[in-house]
């Protein structure tokens, strides 16, 4: 009984170590105002950005079409939300320097801003998606080593 316990005990152990995580995921991190994407390759970690992201991407037809879609939107609130910061800065920069300030361009500027959140949220949804789609295809469980039963089955011999 004994001797059973411990082969059975090994087999358990090594088919364990055996097994990795084949880790080649993506990781999206949403900070205040910014979103950092992390690629995780092996025992590696790079930061990376969206274009980057969409390299990478690229050998999976579901996930390059929906980070497209996310990259697009990504474009469109960074083009409306720096448009709107410039002219909320001009009325400001008027007013600091002593000049009569232009508030209509400042509003003008904070509505683009506000529209530009709509097309944010609609990045971080579709970038989220691919991200995933990505994430199942390519983040699985592999065996590293081939077990073959020799004799009796009184001993493993691993082959890698």
């Amino acid at each position: 009984m004994r001797k059973y316990f411990v082969h059975t005990s090994f087999v358990l152990l090594a088919l364990l170590s055996s097994i990795v995580t084949y880790a080649q995921n993506l990781t999206m991190h949403k900070t205040f105002g910014s979103t950092r994407f992390e690629y995780y390759k092996d025992t590696s970690t790079f930061s990376v950005s969206p274009r980057q992201v969409l390299d990478i991407m690229h050998d999976d037809p579901l996930a390059y079409a929906e980070f497209k879609k996310a990259r697009s939107n990504y474009s469109v609130a960074g083009i409306l939300g720096f448009a709107g910061a410039i002219l909320i800065g001009f009325p400001i920069g008027t007013a600091i320097a002593g000049g009569e300030p232009e508030w209509g361009l400042a509003a003008g500027g904070a509505a683009l801003i506000i529209a530009s959140i709509p097309f944010t949220k609609s990045f971080h949804r579709h970038a989220e998606r691919a991200i995933d789609t990505y994430n199942r295809k390519h983040t699985a469980f592999r065996p590293r080593a081939e077990y073959f039963w020799r004799g009796m089955g009184t001993g493993v011999v691993i082959k890698f």
